[in-house]
């Protein structure tokens, strides 16, 4: 078996942070967020991953490579066109799947538990299409299943007045026929090949889609309070992990807390777990409250910061205090006193979000 990894698009509704990186690459617990779904793949014991990518990128080749750190084979796709649906994602991948069955795996997916029961029920059973549901609170965000007589007869996409409380998951299990089902579809009023067409088509046709709810907890990582939702989970499964010595008599370090190498600790600070702290950065006289991941080479200093992500090379070096926040790599916060005239400096990109 196979897997195809969508790794495409544009990521609007993350913008400002997307503008500048593939979304697939935000750091989860300082983890880039599609490590995630091939760790899943590769302990579900699929070793061949296809990886869709938008025309002319070479940054998720950059991070990822070839798969060997996971003892791993990535093939990268280029989707020639731009964002033409899930289906054509999918048509576009036939010479590298080639006649196998595959896992298809949306990349911005984050889920906790395992994918092996999946994969083994697939191959045992008679399904063409198997679909892993998840009971959500807003089904009119998803593709949701039309369930009758413990049966799936059709996949509505984003219905305005859902059927039932499961979505379809970006995670689903195909044969052969799929690659029929996405030749045979129309485009949508959005101009996309929808893969609920494609099920409802393969379910039209007479081939067997069968389905299985996701136990454990999942998430479609589109907006910015489902990637902080996404870094509390990772964070509360870390364990502690730090060179004692780095931590000076009047600073203190509370629960699991992770701290990386040449990272220093200053005096007054106080880190309360679960926390996670990249390299080379300095911390002093300041606050770092639960659920906050700090990427490498950032400098914090008088400031307080709880349950947010905060990447590479920030610096902060202000008497405020941030709670539920995203800072992109490079960002500043710097006190409003120090410069003149005296007022709120703001840069904002599009979807940007500031509370003054």
């Amino acid at each position: 078996m196979k897997a195809l990894l969508t790794a495409g698009g544009h990521g609007t509704r993350l913008r400002p942070i997307t503008n500048a990186l593939n979304k697939h690459l935000i750091p989860i617990a300082n983890k880039p967020m599609l490590v995630y779904a091939i760790e899943k793949i590769v302990n579900a014991g699929i070793k061949e991953i296809g990886i869709v990518i938008n025309p002319g990128d070479k940054e998720l080749s950059r991070v990822l490579g070839d798969g060997k750190k996971w003892k791993a084979k990535i093939t990268y796709i280029e989707q020639i066109g731009g964002a033409l649906g899930l289906g054509h994602v999918i048509k576009i991948s036939e010479s590298f799947i080639n006649k196998e069955p595959f896992l298809f795996y949306l990349g911005d997916n984050i889920i906790l538990g395992e994918l092996k029961d999946f994969v083994r029920q697939f191959k045992k059973g008679n399904d063409n299409c198997l679909l892993a549901l998840s009971q959500v609170r807003d089904p009119q965000r998803f593709g949701v299943p039309v369930i009758k007589d413990g049966k799936i007869v059709k996949v509505e996409e984003k219905p305005s007045h859902p059927k039932s409380n499961f979505a379809v998951t970006g995670i689903y299990f195909y044969d052969h026929h799929i690659f029929e089902a996405v030749k045979k579809i129309k485009p949508s009023s959005r101009g996309e090949l929808e893969i609920s067409d494609a099920h409802t088509y393969l379910i039209s046709q007479g081939y067997q889609v069968g389905y299985n709810e996701i136990t454990g907890w999942w998430k479609d990582t589109g907006k910015p309070e489902d990637l902080l939702e996404a870094s509390q989970l990772m964070l509360s499964r870390i364990s502690r992990s730090f060179d004692e010595s780095i931590i000076p008599s009047s600073a203190g370090i509370q629960g699991n807390v992770i701290i990386g190498k040449n990272t220093k600790i200053l005096e007054n600070t106080l880190i309360r777990g679960p926390v996670i702290i990249g390299e080379n950065c300095v911390i002093g006289n300041s606050y770092v409250g639960p659920y906050t991941s700090i990427g490498d080479n950032a400098e914090i200093y008088h400031a307080e910061i709880e349950n947010s992500i905060i990447f590479d090379y920030v610096d902060i070096r202000a008497e405020v205090r941030i709670v539920d926040s995203i800072l992109g790599r490079n960002a500043q916060i710097t006190p409003v006193h120090k410069t003149l005239p005296h007022g709120h400096k703001m840069i904002i990109g599009e979807n940007s979000i500031m509370e003054l």
